[in-house]
């Protein structure tokens, strides 16, 4: 027996999933979970029993409404993320809830990646790059999804199961078991291929439309393409948005990485000359081609990071063409410059053209070309709708087509449009500001869209070239490809679907007007989370993403309740509010991972800390008084862990678990076994270090930092163990610091200072604020003896607390993290006298803010024969006490990360050691792996100490 998908009717859960990257909304009224093949096999087939329709959603990027049902929304992105390298790098099996970013990562030491590059590859899985027949801004149609991929495991619409390059226990290939399975659907395939061979018109509109990129309707190429019936439907399910059936695991061919890259910015006066200048560089092999129009111009100039070829201008009719060349060797990155060079020789150009090859030059290039939508995104009023479209025509009518498109914009008053895209696909990609909650912007909506359906056809493109026809284009198939080819599309779905049950109302409608229901509104409901464009790409970095909700989840579900407020829908509010509390606020780890991930910078957390402030939880008096009375606080925190580690653990895990069910979950830590003793009040160590001296009037030239250590080493005792000294980061610091010969000065009263990371992310506000202002007053104090100098702490999280703490306009400190100052200052004065093996490196969400993973991980290599840094690493979820007051939530966030360790295990052997950038997350990753996880600074410590030094 196959056990049933676990499936909810919870109104939060089905709130959180209607919502996806496109501008329509419905709502489902059940949410299948299946974690295997044979459970979305049965699935299917009970809708074609049942002629109840379902529909797939993995990644939710979509951007056309193919994602969308008020049925049976089935999400196979939980239970479908696996991913197996094959033949070295060359082909890889995936399935389809894994990303394009996590395929590419494991992919990426064997110089390899998936021939689909779409801009979404953080978030979007490989279910939808097949749904959709993903290219992107490099691949063109050469190595998009129809062409890398070579296998499939698909499921159709009865339920039966066939690997298309597999072969059965009775020998049948996978056509013999196709014609078994559906002889109907076999013989209809061969049928509708020789109907459309026999008719001529037929076959010329199939080779000019898939000529360029086109995602409008089935991918009808496939019958002049293949012959066999299941090659055929291999490659219709391949651009068929869910229609068709379902695919559970499919190999691609890879292609090879360019390792060797130059980028640069050709700015033209005209539009007109940069679309004239694009048959030369075309031809000049230019790997990427992009175009930006005026407005994205103008856009672009208000970004921080514009290049002067951009911020230099006075922007009139400029257009302006990214570009660059890929190469696997020096001398053919040379042949590939030169090649690029003569073509733009004969240029007219508005600025100076150079290419470059540094990171940052290149990597500002690319912010200017892809910030064009989070600039407009965020910009726009609040309420409105972010609409991202694209077309595609013959590259010689791009001109006319954007020159078109700029006049229907003005003319219909979308006034901040901006028009950009793959310039050498002629892929034009638009974006537009709506609103959906007035009868004139539905209208406006109608009628800019019935244009540009006339304005691309007339220009011989299509309506979709990369995003799928799903519901937008849905009305507009037979426009686009005639009556004939869209009788073949109609019986191509009643020949995989004959109940009609599979995603219905996208590809194929009989509803000219169905682009136009269901669209989505967007509330103003608050200032943290009005910018949000719902594109979930904060979702794969989310710690609570299989166990809760995600950011974008968090939002809607605050949208969905203020809509359900406005409308009196008195039941649905009460339920939202009931699941919200854990759901949203308390199971949020407020790490900002989502804020690095966001195109718009919206750091759910933010929202999150405030509704905290805003509930009335016992416990936040204590918190505020324990403000006052720090240094008393911490060493009551250590002295209890001390007292507890003595102690059996049943017994003070019941009196955890009796205190948590008394005043709540949210506000008792649960103890568990494997939690530290205490540690020692910082002052104890500082005054027995030479390295130290406390606030004196000296001259500043003698030190080289001031140095506020974390006071969670105070609270968690260090992780100690044979060849340890005291052990923990601040002892490993300052060893480290006198062995380099620097001088570090901390301020007075050390011991009563903290980040304010604990007030901040419970949401108290005003303890926040009282040690803010003794954190500032300490450092004043240290007067001309500390200006200009780093602020130095040693616990990655409150590093970046400090960092808040600190920020003003006129801050005279930048303030860093012990492994940056270890890797700039002191690593060039150490010396490794011994290697310490393999370690296994967990970046922090605080050192991917600050910026200091790239140094973590140096140090990691600079002492180590391998520093391994997992490819599913994450945020922990620890988060200070989090992991303590919710333990499922560390559970859950580091469960990819545990299994990725396990393979790393399994493929290279055990790992010496374990390291990371802060105390609370060491301790998370330790209850998690199994694994004894230190401060990175203690290895250091260890491989630079002098024979027979303690």
């Amino acid at each position: 027996m196959i056990a049933a998908a676990p499936t909810t009717q919870r109104a939060i859960d089905l709130v959180a999933m209607a919502h996806d990257a496109s501008h329509y909304l419905l709502r489902p009224h059940t949410v299948a979970t299946p974690t295997s093949i044979a459970q979305v096999a049965e699935l299917l087939a009970e809708a074609t029993r049942s002629g109840r329709p379902l529909t797939f959603r993995s990644g939710g990027t979509s951007l056309s409404g193919q994602g969308v049902t008020d049925q049976l929304l089935v999400d196979t992105r939980a239970g479908f993320r696996g991913i197996e390298v094959l033949d070295g790098g060359e082909r890889v099996r995936v399935q389809p809830g894994a990303t394009v970013r996590q395929v590419n990562a494991r992919l990426a030491r064997h110089g390899r990646r998936l021939g689909p590059d779409p801009a979404s590859e953080i978030a979007c899985t490989i279910g939808g790059v097949i749904a959709n027949n993903s290219s992107g801004m490099a691949c063109g149609i050469e190595q998009n999804t129809y062409r890398t991929l070579e296998s499939m495991t698909l499921v159709l619409a009865s339920g039966a199961t066939i690997d298309s390059a597999s072969t059965d226990s009775d020998g049948r290939d996978a056509d013999e078991q196709l014609r078994a399975a559906a002889p109907e659907l076999w013989a209809g395939l061969s049928a509708l291929r020789a109907r459309v061979l026999a008719d001529g018109e037929s076959m010329a509109s199939i080779r000019r439309l898939f000529a360029m990129k086109n995602t409008m309707g089935y991918g009808l190429n496939a019958l002049l393409d293949h012959e066999r019936p299941i090659d055929l439907l291999v490659r219709l399910m391949i651009g068929s948005e869910g229609t068709l059936g379902w695919v559970g695991e499919a190999v691609f061919r890879t292609v090879p990485v360019a390792p060797l890259v130059a980028t640069g910015l050709l700015v033209f006066p005209t539009l007109a000359a940069a679309t004239a200048a694009l048959p030369a560089l075309v031809d000049a092999g230019l790997a990427t081609i992009e175009l930006m129009d005026a407005t994205s111009l103008r856009v672009a100039q208000t970004l921080g990071d514009a290049p002067e070829a951009i911020t230099a201008l006075a922007i009139d009719r400029h257009a302006a063409l990214l570009v660059e060349v890929h190469a696997a060797t020096d001398a053919e990155l040379a042949l590939g410059l030169a090649a690029a060079d003569r073509a733009i020789a004969g240029l007219t150009l508005a600025a100076p053209f150079a290419f470059s090859r540094e990171p940052a030059a290149r990597a500002a290039l690319w912010h200017v070309r892809k910030g064009l939508y989070p600039a407009v995104a965020e910009a726009r009023p609040s309420g409105t709708t972010a609409l991202l479209e694209d077309v595609a025509v013959p590259v010689a009518n791009l001109l006319p087509t954007c020159e078109a498109l700029e006049a229907l914009f003005d003319r219909h008053g979308y006034e901040s449009a901006v028009i950009f895209g793959h310039a050498k696909d002629g892929n034009i990609h638009f974006l537009l500001t709506e609103r959906f909650d007035t009868p004139e912007g539905v209208a406006r909506y109608a009628a800019v869209t019935e244009e540009i359906v006339e304005l691309v056809l007339a220009q011989g493109g299509t309506l979709k070239a990369e995003h799928g026809t799903g519901r937008i284009m849905a009305p507009f198939v037979e426009r686009q490809y005639g009556a004939e080819l869209t009788a073949v599309m109609r019986e191509l779905k009643r020949l995989c679907d004959p109940a009609g049950v599979l995603n219905p109302g996208v590809i194929i409608t009989d509803d000219p007007q169905a682009h136009l229901k269901h669209l989505k509104t967007t509330p103003t409901v608050e200032a943290e989370v009005d910018r949000c464009v719902e594109c979930g790409y904060c979702e794969p970095t989310c710690p609570s993403r299989t166990l809760t909700l995600t950011p974008r989840q968090r939002i809607v579900v605050r949208r969905e309740l203020a809509a359900a407020e406005a409308r009196g829908d008195t039941a649905l509010a009460a339920a939202l509010r009931a699941d919200e509390g854990y759901e949203s606020v308390q199971s949020c780890a407020v790490d900002g991972l989502c804020g690095i991930a966001c195109p718009v910078s919206i750091n759910t957390g933010d929202l999150v800390r405030r509704l905290r402030s805003e509930t009335r939880a016992p416990g936040r008096g204590i918190w505020n008084v324990a403000a006052d009375r720090w240094d008393a606080t911490t060493r009551t925190a250590s002295a209890a862990l001390t007292v507890a580690d003595a102690l059996p653990t049943p017994l003070v895990r019941a009196a955890s678990s009796a205190a948590r069910a008394v005043l709540g979950a949210d506000v008792v830590p649960r103890y568990e076994a494997g939690l530290p003793r205490g540690g020692a009040r910082r002052s104890r160590a500082l005054e027995a270090s030479p390295a130290v001296r406390f606030a004196s009037p000296v001259s500043a030239t003698q030190y080289t930092a001031i140095y506020l250590p974390a006071c969670v080493g105070t609270m968690f005792g260090p992780e100690t163990a044979a060849g340890d000294a005291d052990g923990g980061a601040t002892a490993a610091f300052l060893a480290l610091c006198q062995r380099a010969g620097v001088t570090l000065l901390v301020p007075e009263g050390i011991d009563s200072l903290c980040c304010g990371t604990p007030w901040k992310s419970k949401g108290h506000t005003a303890g926040h604020a009282a040690m803010r202002d003794r954190v500032r007053e300490a450092v004043e104090a240290l007067g001309p003896a500390a200006a200009g100098l780093p602020i130095v702490s040693d616990a990655a999280s409150c590093t970046e607390g400090f960092a808040g703490l600190l920020a003003s306009e006129s801050a005279p400190h930048r303030t860093i993290d012990a492994v940056t100052f270890a890797a700039e200052t002191l690593l060039p004065r150490l010396e490794v006298l011994r290697r310490q093996g393999r370690v296994a490196v967990h970046p922090t969400c605080s050192t991917q803010a600050l910026g200091a993973t790239d140094a973590l991980v140096a140090i990691a290599r600079a002492v180590a024969d391998e520093a391994v840094v997992p490819e599913a690493w994450g945020c922990c979820a620890f988060a200070g006490d989090r992991g303590m007051l919710h333990p499922e939530l560390t559970a859950a966030a580091t469960a990819d990360e545990v299994r990725d360790l396990a393979r790393l295990t399994a493929e290279g052997g055990d790992f010496d050691h374990a390291v990371s950038a802060n105390r609370t997350c060491e301790l998370g990753m330790s209850r998690a792996t199994g694994m004894r996880y230190r401060h990175v600074l203690e290895l250091l410590e260890l491989a630079t100490r002098p024979a027979g030094a303690v």
